[in-house]
């Protein structure tokens, strides 16, 4: 049997609705939201907001900040649902290595589909002009341990609900406390 989860990372491209559904999750099986943008340095989103997608350098500390919040979030007792795009299988291998057990869901959209929400958000500092890059540098987890990958055109408590089965599953406890 596989062990319990201790964390959930929501993750995909811009646009696939991370922070809905992550906040959803939380609502539905509970946990602590930690919003993984919120925790980009100032130069990262300058760089993305000037059109210019982050590359590894970039995102090495940011993840190793999301890893230390996710751990120190477990050690209190909380399980947390970061939303993240942990793109890359070496990024997840980062926060993996913060976090034992730790869970991903993946949140497959199609690129015209994320390009389309991208530039219907209003406010947000990611352009839909950096989409391409995005999907450049998705190394799908379809098939890692610990992963659950959702189609994300569906209702959002749809796959909240899909999620919730998932931890059921797993044996993970449903928890009372929310975002």
């Amino acid at each position: 049997m596989v062990s319990p989860l201790s964390a959930i990372v929501v993750m995909g491209v811009s646009g696939c609705g991370k922070s809905s559904v992550g906040a959803e999750i939380a609502k539905v099986s509970g946990g602590h939201l930690i919003e993984g943008d919120s925790f980009h340095p100032a130069a990262n989103i300058e760089k993305m907001s000037a059109g210019h997608p982050l590359d590894d350098t970039d995102r090495a500390g940011w993840l190793t900040k999301l890893g230390e919040e996710l751990a120190r979030c477990v050690k209190a007792g909380d399980r947390p649902i970061l939303t993240c795009s942990a793109l890359k299988k070496s990024y997840r291998k980062t926060l993996r290595e913060a976090v034992p057990n730790l869970g991903f869901v993946f949140l497959e959209l199609t690129r015209t589909d994320a390009a389309y929400r991208v530039s219907h958000r209003p406010g947000h500092f990611m352009p839909a002009s950096l989409i391409d890059s995005q999907f450049a540098t998705l190394e799908s987890p379809t098939g890692e341990p610990l992963t659950l990958t959702v189609d994300a055109s569906v209702p959002i408590p749809e796959i909240a609900v899909q999620v919730d089965h998932w931890i059921d599953d797993l044996g993970a406890p449903t928890l009372t406390r929310t975002a």
